[in-house]
């Protein structure tokens, strides 16, 4: 029997290069994303568009009751790709500003995945899979915002994780760190005339999208899925130093770039 996977924010990125590999790996892709006429690219490559801003409860439910109704209530797998970054000193940041930022991260996801919890259970195997961020283990000047709502992702996950263990249902992090998408060209800025830039040093070891799918693949088909993967240098590099240095010299490193 042909296997389900919905991705979240399959418009371009991780989330297309996941849907395609998932694709040709024989497994019925659900792409959901937040335009209309992503929605028709995605059902025109042959995947099943389903439309979804996370940002908006109405359009969650109306998406988990579509993806209930065509896998028939058994879901093998949910990858929650979709969200967005809200640069800018906090002090720009506004409490509207925050709770988009956590409303589409974090509160949507959330929503989304109790939908679809016992659909995943159904399947007996069932794998929830999380987009994170080098940010959701750290955070820098600037990046206060979306870094809060990717530690919030990563708490929610470990909580997640355990609850739903012994229904079979099984929940990974993957950590990208810099992959070349259409993210940085979607950020929201606090401050319009000065923008954050991510540092010049990070080009030097951003990856394609394609590079996070060895650990999709593992997180889907493993029996023993792991929690986190890393999966550029920068992601295993800063999961190290915070494990090894104190804190005022890991501030100091980041306060630098």
């Amino acid at each position: 029997m042909q296997k389900s996977v919905l991705i979240t924010g399959c418009s371009s990125g991780i989330g297309l290069a996941a849907a395609s590999d998932l694709q040709a790996r024989g497994y019925h892709v659900l792409a959901a994303c937040r335009r209309a006429e992503d929605v028709a690219r995605m059902t025109a490559l042959g995947y099943t568009g389903i439309p979804l801003d996370l940002d908006d409860a109405a359009s969650v439910d109306a998406a988990a009751d579509r993806v209930l109704a065509l896998t028939g209530h058994c879901l093998h797998g949910l990858f929650n790709n979709g969200g967005f970054g809200q640069y800018g000193p906090l002090s720009s940041i506004s409490r509207q500003q925050l709770e988009k930022q956590f409303s589409t991260n974090l509160f949507g996801t959330h929503q989304l995945t109790m939908r679809l919890l016992p659909a995943l259970q159904n399947s007996g195997d069932g794998r929830i899979i999380n987009t994170s961020s080098v940010l959701g283990l750290i955070s820098t000047p600037g990046r206060g915002a979306y870094a809060a709502s990717k530690w919030a992702l990563e708490a929610w996950s470990d909580a997640l994780r355990m609850e739903v263990r012994a229904s079979g249902v099984r929940v990974s992090l993957i950590e990208p760190g810099p992959i070349a998408t259409r993210f940085t060209d979607n950020v929201q800025q606090g401050e319009q005339e000065k923008p954050v830039q991510n540092p010049g040093i990070a080009a030097r070891f951003t990856l394609p999208p394609e590079a996070i799918l060895p650990k999709l693949r593992h997180a889907l088909e493993s029996r023993h899925p792991r929690l986190r993967y890393p999966v550029t240098l920068v992601a295993w590099g800063m999961s190290f130093l915070k494990r090894l240095l104190p804190g005022w010299m890991l501030d100091r490193i980041l306060r630098s770039n």
